[in-house]
């Protein structure tokens, strides 16, 4: 996606050779109408795949996943990092290492909002690692959904993530793929 890379090379901060700071339009303020062409990005790419949900992980995740549940017509839901005094019991619930925290932390949503059989489409801001991806897909495998893609808005394609769920199977469609941040400079792979 051409206007995501371009936004990327004028607003990224290249903080170290594995971390883009993104702030400026995705991770602290958010740049609407780029969300709605993320959304309507992701809404062409898997409209034909049967979605009935969407799933993504608070907090960065949800503006891009609002926007393509909205192109989709499908509700969306958002995995919580910290349960409340409203979300405690009847619970999917997955551990997540998150690689910019350096924490695991344990994320959870309420079984009522996915269904057997439900085909989830699940959305990130990044793919790194993969390790959101893969509790996300847990979590809906423990319904008894199925993940019938990933959408990913940054993929950062030189660490494993992309390639560790595309041999589990997963149709990962990633809208900008980064593959180099060396020397301050993002390059992006094809």
């Amino acid at each position: 996606m051409e206007l995501l890379k371009q936004k990327i090379i004028d607003e990224g901060i290249v903080l170290s050779d594995q971390v883009l700071k993104v702030d400026s339009f995705l991770n602290h303020r958010i740049d609407p109408p780029l969300m709605a062409e993320i959304g309507k990005t992701f809404a062409q790419q898997f409209r034909e795949s049967g979605i009935t949900k969407i799933l993504t992980i608070e907090s960065s995740g949800i503006a891009p996943a609002v926007m393509a549940g909205l192109e989709l017509g499908v509700p969306v839901i958002f995995a919580r990092k910290r349960k409340s005094l409203t979300l405690q019991e009847d619970l999917y619930t997955e551990k997540v290492y998150s690689f910019t925290k350096k924490e695991e932390s344990e994320v959870s949503i309420a079984r009522k909002f996915l269904a057997v059989g439900d085909r989830v489409l699940l959305i990130d801001d990044f793919l790194a690692n993969g390790e959101a991806a893969l509790a996300m897909a847990r979590i809906v495998h423990q319904a008894q959904g199925e993940v019938a893609g990933i959408g990913i808005v940054i993929e950062k394609a030189f660490q494993d993530g992309g390639s560790k769920l595309r041999e589990q199977g997963y149709r990962v469609e990633s809208l900008a793929r980064v593959a180099s941040l060396r020397d301050g400079i993002v390059s992006f792979a094809e």
